[in-house]
């Protein structure tokens, strides 16, 4: 008997309510709570830090202006070829640090595509570098590329160029405005789907007028 009444005491303790309320706070967390990876972890190990600067836009503490080193970097491309930051002298560029494996720069990436339609016909160039390997993550970043259906230059970060604009801060993604002259006006690390794509656009938007 004793059995019997205790049953329906446990049912009631997750009621129809408790169990949306619930529901929802996991969903906030998972989409405000995770913002970014580490570049230094592999996919089997990804890592979120909600500790991290999520999407606030600063000026590259240190360093202001792109150096000869970065501008020259040979990067690999996607498509082959190398692909080279002074090529770009004239027009205001969007530089994004990524890796396949980091789900931030999943979540961020169709947002990117948007914001390369809305703004390549304005003078803006964006640059995706994969901060893998880019013998081992070829292939997926061919998938990745075809799948989120990335129409902006794709390659991998150098090492030197990777560790120069992150200035260790190793979070990823990581994404840099950088003005006609090679100043760097804004950087954005991580990502949250509520404010960064905003925050990206206006930072463009105010880097055009320079």
């Amino acid at each position: 008997m004793s059995e019997r009444k205790d049953e329906p005491q446990k049912v009631k303790l997750w009621t129809p309510l408790r169990i949306a309320i619930t529901l929802i706070s996991l969903a906030l967390l998972a989409a405000f709570g995770v913002s970014s990876c580490n570049s230094n972890d592999q996919a089997s190990k990804t890592a979120t830090n909600s500790n991290a600067a999520a999407s606030a836009p600063h000026v590259n503490p240190g360093l202001a202006t792109l150096p000869a080193a970065v501008l020259n970097a040979e990067n690999r491309g996607a498509k082959g070829g190398s692909i080279k930051l002074k090529d770009y002298s004239g027009k205001v560029l969007l530089v994004n640090l990524w890796a396949t494996w980091c789900g931030p720069c999943r979540v961020e990436t169709p947002e990117l595509v948007k914001l390369h339609k809305e703004f390549q016909d304005r003078g803006v160039e964006m640059i995706g570098l994969s901060t893998e390997d880019p013998d081992a993550s070829a292939e997926m970043v061919s998938d990745f590329v075809r799948e989120y259906q990335v129409d902006y230059t794709i390659g991998w970060a150098t090492r030197d160029l990777a560790l120069t604009l992150m200035q260790g801060r190793t979070n990823i993604p990581q994404s840099f405005i950088i003005t006609r002259d090679g100043r760097i006006v804004r950087r954005f690390i991580g990502f949250r789907p509520d404010v960064t794509p905003e925050q990206i656009k206006q930072a463009l938007e105010e880097a055009l007028k320079i």
